[in-house]
This record gives C-alpha cells, sequence and structure tokens, in this order.
C-alpha cells in the first residue's frame, strides 16, 4: 500500500483537475452537460484514479489503477483539442493545459514502470517509450 499523498503524479494530477474546473467555468452554460461535465469527470477520475490504485493491496492492482488514470487522461487530452478546435478554449490555453497534462503522463507512465518493469520492456519492443 503506498500513500497517495506523497505521490509527486497524484499532486499534479489535483492541480489539474483545479485548472480544468476554473477553465470550464468559462465554458457557455450549454455545455454544463456536454464537455464542461466530460472534462471535469475525466480530470477527477486521474486523480481518483492514483489514489484508489494507491490503496490497494498490490503492485498488480495499482499498475491496473494506473492504467485506468493513463486513459483518462488521453480523454481529458482528446476533450482539451475538440474545445480549443470549438473556439471554447484558447489556443494558449489549450496548449499550456495539455504540457500539464502530458508530464502527467509521463510521470504516471515512469510509475507503471518502475512498479512493473516488465511495461518498460513491452513499451521498448513495441515501439514505445
Amino acid at each position: 500500500m503506498h500513500n497517495y499523498r506523497q505521490l509527486k503524479v497524484w499532486e499534479k494530477a489535483i492541480d489539474m483537475v483545479v485548472d480544468i474546473y476554473k477553465i470550464t467555468a468559462e465554458f457557455p452554460k450549454e455545455e454544463k452537460y456536454g464537455l464542461i461535465s466530460q472534462m471535469r469527470r475525466s480530470t477527477v477520475s486521474i486523480a481518483s484514479n492514483i489514489a484508489e490504485g494507491a490503496g490497494r493491496n498490490s503492485e498488480k492492482d495499482f499498475c491496473h489503477f494506473l492504467a485506468m488514470a493513463h486513459g483518462s487522461s488521453y480523454e481529458l487530452e482528446t476533450q482539451i483539442i475538440v474545445s480549443q478546435k470549438l473556439n471554447l478554449m484558447a489556443k494558449e490555453t489549450s496548449e499550456k493545459v495539455c504540457s500539464k497534462l502530458i508530464e502527467v503522463q509521463k510521470m504516471n507512465h515512469s510509475l507503471q514502470v518502475k512498479l512493473n518493469p516488465e511495461l518498460a520492456r513491452n513499451s521498448n519492443a513495441n515501439g514505445f517509450v
């Protein structure tokens, strides 16, 4: 069992939640049940899955929840791109938040590899880094 509050990736994910809530607060009200809801759920899911995985009793379970957080991060990245293309988010804002999100993705992947070195071998064999 790990203390999620001591994980830098969890701290960065929490910061991302705050950023997304502030950004989406500026979206039009008609997006309340659309992109606003989806983006907020995705970003909360990242931090929540990191925390839930850290509370599990095995490294395998922790990796599983980190993988779920990773998937949610790609979901959020897609939603940010869509928001920018729909002119709901300025390009500069989109680039800034995506940069922070990519950092979370890299940290998450590194933690997964630390917990399961086999992932690094599989990633390298498949051309992923």
